[in-house]
């Protein structure tokens, strides 16, 4: 690796080459992962992956009057003083606020390398193409909001929020859903199965807890192998399993903690106030985000949960 303050102006040059290279590259394929859901928005970051191929046109054509044919390879890896990036252009499908911050940052690292590097040149075309460009890269962000005002319309962008809406559904609430249905459901029978045949708090808060972190790591390992996302547009297939393990625990121990109250009857009735929290959170998100009226969703939700309740309590009462 090499300090940026050692580069000779020839290095600087196809330095500048390979940078354009990759960030027209990158907005590429920012292009095209925003294509499916964002068509519009897609269609800024052509323009823009087609304004860093003209300057690297033009870097290299300067280079090849200065210095010849042949550019030697050159990358940011190889210079201290660049900002690792994370590669958001290989998540599949993109979110579009992410890579907006993305394109941000590499606008601002772009613009800061030609600043120091047209006040480092000595030969003055290289000084002026390389000010010149610094002072594109300041422009870019006004001609992107320019190409977003004319190509992203207010009907447009309603569009892509719903995009944006759908995503979030099918990422984050769906496996966040399922594992809450599922942690504050299926836990009720075994928890309150153990309270009544053993009227003993610690005993049943024992109980609720192998419940609640059996359900939420079977859960969790079930959601993340279920698919890749790769067809269904669901995202990473880990952070889905997360989300559904960490939302099945907390389902299942929500109604599991009251039993820490050393009084029976206390730690049940707080336990089951507890639920019925639970069953109307449920109701609300179903409501809320899966395009289901609260009424029913309360009646589908709390019925469910009341028979495994009842079950829980009649066996655990045999």
């Amino acid at each position: 690796m090499k300090d940026f303050s050692d580069l000779t102006e020839q290095e600087l040059l196809a330095l500048a080459v390979s940078l354009e290279e990759e960030d027209a590259r990158i907005y590429d394929e920012f292009a095209t992962g925003l294509r499916e859901n964002f068509p519009e928005s897609a269609k800024v970051f052509n323009a823009l992956a087609a304004e860093e191929n003209g300057h690297r046109h033009r870097l290299i054509e300067l280079y090849r009057q200065r210095f010849g044919e042949h550019i030697p390879l050159i990358r940011r890896q190889d210079v201290r003083g660049f900002v690792q990036r994370k590669p958001v252009w290989l998540i599949r499908p993109l979110s579009l606020e992410t890579v907006r911050q993305q394109a941000e940052l590499m606008e601002a690292e772009t613009k800061r390398f030609y600043t120091r590097a047209a006040r480092r040149s000595t030969d003055a075309a290289i000084r002026q193409l390389l000010g010149d460009l610094a002072d594109e890269e300041r422009r870019h962000e006004a001609r992107a909001e320019q190409l977003e005002s004319r190509l992203v319309t207010p009907q447009v962008r309603e569009q892509e929020h719903a995009s944006e809406r759908r995503l979030f559904v099918l990422q984050v609430v769906q496996p966040g859903l399922a594992g809450l249905m599922d942690g504050s459901v299926s836990t009720l029978a075994p928890l309150f199965a153990a309270a009544f045949a053993t009227h003993e708090t610690w005993q049943t808060f024992l109980v609720g807890i192998a419940s609640a972190v059996g359900a939420g790591i079977s859960m969790g390992f079930a959601e993340a192998l279920s698919d890749d996302g790769s067809l269904t547009g669901r995202g990473s297939p880990w952070l889905r399993g997360l989300v559904c393990g960490v939302m099945t625990a907390v389902g299942g121990l929500g109604h599991t903690l009251p039993y820490l109250i050393p009084q029976f009857w206390t730690a049940t009735a707080a336990a089951a106030a507890v639920v019925v929290v639970e069953l109307g959170v449920i109701s609300w998100i179903r409501n809320r985000y899966m395009d289901t009226t609260f009424l029913a969703a309360a009646f589908q939700v709390i019925i469910g949960g009341l028979l495994v309740f009842a079950t829980g309590i009649l066996i655990g009462s045999a």
